[in-house]
């Protein structure tokens, strides 16, 4: 298993919508936050699960939820880059590299 870790501001993004789920519905933050775990759980076991993407990245879907996660893959651990909404301009987080 690769050892997995979030840039600031994907932490942020990830953090600031489950609080909006959650608010929106008791729980659904909750429910929002263990799928999110789950894809990255899945993609620390195959790096290679997800999709390639923009720049290099991969991009894995979040089942039941509008969002993606995306990181980069490398030699050491695994970089997750944005966890992005689909609505979102593909590739606004180019620069966080």
């Amino acid at each position: 298993m690769h050892s997995v870790r979030f840039l600031d501001a994907a932490r942020e993004e990830f953090l600031a919508a489950a609080g909006r789920y959650d608010s929106s519905s008791a729980g659904l933050g909750e429910e929002f936050v263990k799928e999110v775990e789950r894809i990255v759980e899945r993609i620390a076991i195959f790096p290679d699960h997800g999709s390639p993407h923009l720049v290099g990245t991969r991009r894995a879907v979040i089942r039941k939820f509008p969002f993606d996660v995306v990181y980069l893959s490398t030699d050491g651990p695994i970089v997750i880059v944005a966890v992005a909404h689909h609505r979102r301009s593909p590739g606004y987080w180019r620069d966080r590299r």
